[in-house]
């Protein structure tokens, strides 16, 4: 596995942690954060670049570190996120279809 592909698995661990440690500390609610993602994600996704120049592959590559942030945010508990293979796996099982694939 390409080690930058190791620092991206860490660095989204580190920033579903820090998520989980904002609501522990009531700075901001699970759904703060969602609403905060799903934006993300459709920013991500709205770029007109995406849907003319991009396979639907590449536009969930895009669009995976939100959604597993969304995941990570969703499914943890006061003290615990899930792994990133769990989360990842979530993910795929997850998402949905793009309007223009077949």
């Amino acid at each position: 596995m390409n080690v930058s592909n190791l620092q991206l698995q860490g660095l989204y661990l580190a920033i579903a942690a820090i998520n989980n440690a904002l609501v522990a500390k009531g700075v901001l609610s699970r759904e703060e954060i969602d609403l905060a993602l799903q934006r993300a994600e459709q920013t991500a996704l709205g770029d007109d670049r995406l849907v003319e120049d991009m396979s639907s592959a590449s536009r969930d590559a895009v669009a995976f570190p939100a959604r597993l942030l969304m995941l990570a945010n969703n499914s943890a508990s006061e003290t615990e996120i899930a792994t990133f293979s769990e989360l990842a796996k979530l993910v795929g099982q997850t998402k949905g279809r793009y309007p223009d694939e077949v």
